[in-house]
């Protein structure tokens, strides 16, 4: 288990210590940041399999492909 400090509004601070009693607290947070790293990794997800699934940027890529190494010698110092 590590420990975090992280620096929050006071209002929200206030808040939290209202509402979530104090041996709570840290099973909460965890869980609402595994909640977004979930929500931000499905994005990112999603993302890329929009990318994997668009043929015509597929298609660009690979008219790209032909360009690489265009121009550059093996140079022997």
């Amino acid at each position: 288990m590590n420990k975090v400090l992280i620096s929050i509004p006071d209002q929200i601070a206030s808040r939290m210590r209202a509402a979530i009693p104090q041996r709570q607290r840290s099973k909460v947070i965890a869980h609402l940041i595994e909640k977004e790293i979930e929500r931000r990794e499905k994005a990112l997800y999603e993302c890329a399999l929009a990318v994997e699934n668009d043929h015509g940027l597929q298609n660009e890529m690979n008219d790209w492909d032909i360009t690489v190494q265009d121009g550059l010698t093996d140079e022997s110092w």
